[in-house]
């Protein structure tokens, strides 16, 4: 006879109950149990106790609001930014910083224990690597240009909402992106430029994109515009010239699609330079308006540095830079591999990486356009396999068929740069029969944020 099986308890939406929060979530969100059920509740920390209200129910889980603070982390602080609960771009600003990097690595193992069937306490999963000073870190913003009562306001969407939250100076940001996005918003008040408005979707500038270079101080800045008109266009470039002597480079890229993508597909060169020049380490680099860069430049370095570490290159080993975007990663290691050969599906990409490897005079580096799974069995049909590969992948992670051939392929050693603990996992996963996780080291390049990147050296069994 069948056991009859508990009714399952239910919270509904309004019900407040108290909660115990045991970890973070992968969003920076307080995860707790009530009933068995899983409850995320956004600004709770580990330790805490907490009184919530369900906002949301799922099929699997809850959301909830905190009410009241039972019993407090000693790692909650005051989030010294006076908008942090308002705009949602950072998430833990309220946890105190050493805390966060503790937490991140929490983050990974959860996703580990989640998507793997490894041997967690056999596997060495480092303490995160964090910043020295981790505020003004982001060389590139892009904030949405809207009005309020008549004033020109640039800022970020609220979380979950349509309303635009002003951003006067944003304490993650350069002070450079913050000096040029307010001076420019002032511009456009000053010339009475129509400003875009989603829901009637009329209007002119949509956004307003600052990119600044860390070691060269140039500045960049687009103008994302709904049509290709742009009034008063003189007027707008001789007044940034006038007020930003630093801004070196001014496009306007055009996007008049209903989408919340910032670039459309045409860009338009207005004035001074087409790029800004970029340096890391001993590299310069070339950054156009829709160029892929990391947003870090200080942990960036790190990060490099700590990729050729793990590749444990000695000058004789052919390496591939899978979803080389601009090269970054491939140059870093060129001085100590026999050739580095890169590839991505976006040919400007491919152009940029080809210009910044003649620009250093490195002659072992090759670009190509198209993806892994056609090039790797190529050149090993060739004669040409790789000791190492190299990949850092979107937030999605592998393709399935690039894992396929790099399992075909079998490099001695496989280098995976994550920026998804989630997607990392599976991937590893996946791979875990013919690779062993040699080690993980997680990075915090967005500190107060709820993002985690991660280095795994991938060895291949013998």
């Amino acid at each position: 006879m069948n056991k009859k099986s508990k009714p399952q308890v239910t919270i509904k939406q309004g019900q407040t109950f108290p909660l115990t929060i045991k970890r973070l979530g992968i969003n920076g969100e307080g995860v707790g149990y009530f009933k068995k059920q899983v409850v995320f509740v956004a600004g709770a920390l580990p330790e805490e106790e907490v009184v919530v209200e369900a906002t949301r129910i799922h099929p699997k889980f809850a959301e909830g609001k905190i009410k009241r603070i039972r019993k407090k982390s000693p790692h909650r602080v005051k989030a010294p930014c006076p908008i942090y609960e308002q705009c949602g771009g950072c998430q833990l600003q309220h946890l105190a910083y050493p805390q966060q990097l503790k937490e991140k690595r929490d983050v990974v193992i959860q996703a580990l224990e989640r998507h793997t069937k490894l041997k967690l306490d056999q596997l060495d999963i480092r303490p995160a690597i964090g910043m020295e000073d981790p505020w003004n870190y982001r060389n590139k913003s892009s904030f949405q240009i809207g009005t309020d009562k008549g004033k020109v306001i640039a800022g970020l969407y609220g979380m979950d909402s349509h309303r635009l939250i002003p951003i006067d100076q944003c304490m993650v940001q350069h002070p450079a992106t913050n000096k040029v996005t307010q001076t420019v918003k002032q511009i456009l008040s000053d010339l009475n430029i129509p400003v875009y408005e989603e829901r009637k979707r009329k209007g002119i500038i949509r956004t307003v994109v600052t990119r600044v270079g860390f070691e060269t101080g140039e500045v960049q800045v687009v103008l994302i515009t709904a049509k290709e008109e742009l009034p008063r266009k003189e007027l707008i470039i001789e007044e940034i010239k006038k007020r930003l002597p630093e801004v070196k480079s001014i496009i306007q890229n055009v996007n008049g699609a209903k989408t919340s993508l910032i670039f459309g597909d045409k860009t338009i060169h207005l004035e001074g330079e087409r790029v800004v020049q970029e340096t890391l380490g001993d590299l310069s680099f070339e950054l156009s308006a829709r160029a892929f860069f990391q947003l870090n430049p200080t942990q960036t370095v790190k990060l490099y540095d700590e990729v050729k570490k793990a590749a444990k290159l000695t000058g004789n080993e052919k390496v591939v830079d899978a979803y080389c975007g601009v090269g970054t990663i491939g140059l870093w290691l060129a001085d100590g591999a026999k050739e580095i050969r890169g590839m991505d599906t976006i040919e400007e990409g491919i152009k940029d990486a080809q210009k910044n490897a003649s620009r250093h005079d490195i002659v072992n580096a090759k670009y190509v356009t198209g993806t892994a799974e056609h090039w790797l069995p190529k050149w090993v049909k060739e004669g040409w396999s790789p000791d190492v590969i190299v990949v850092d992948p979107p937030r999605t992670g592998c393709d399935q068929r690039f894992l396929d051939t790099v399992l075909k392929v079998k490099p001695k050693r496989f280098i995976y740069v994550s920026c998804n603990p989630s997607t990392l996992a599976k991937d590893i996963q996946y791979v875990s029969k013919h690779y062993k996780v040699s080690y993980i080291q997680p990075f915090d390049m967005f500190p107060h944020t709820a993002h985690v990147e991660c280095i795994s050296q991938l060895i291949l069994k013998v």
